[in-house]
């Protein structure tokens, strides 16, 4: 079997940011199937896919999946037992 090439989680920037209000690239995700905890930005990416799969780098599960159509996106965080971000302090609670 022939490895796919990935993009880092870096990649997920953009398509995440234009979902979330807030910037995820300091966002911190634990795997639910290892256990491990990281940064957005440390899973491998695979958008070869239809949309783009977010691995983690530990294991190779998939933790985020996230399509999009021109109207909508689905957003699949199955993979991971939580996703913690910072807000900015002058958010209102």
């Amino acid at each position: 079997m022939t490895a796919l090439p990935y993009l880092d989680g870096n990649m997920l920037d953009g398509p995440l940011g234009e979902v979330f209000a807030v910037d995820l690239s300091t966002a911190t995700a634990r795997c639910a199937h290892c256990g491990t905890p990281g940064p957005m930005a440390g899973l491998r990416v695979y958008p070869h896919a239809p949309g783009l799969v977010g691995r983690c780098p530990t294991c190779v599960e998939v933790m985020v999946r996230l399509v999009r159509a021109p109207d909508r996106a689905w957003l699949d965080l199955r993979g991971a037992t939580f996703l913690q971000f910072p807000m900015p302090l002058d958010q209102p609670r």
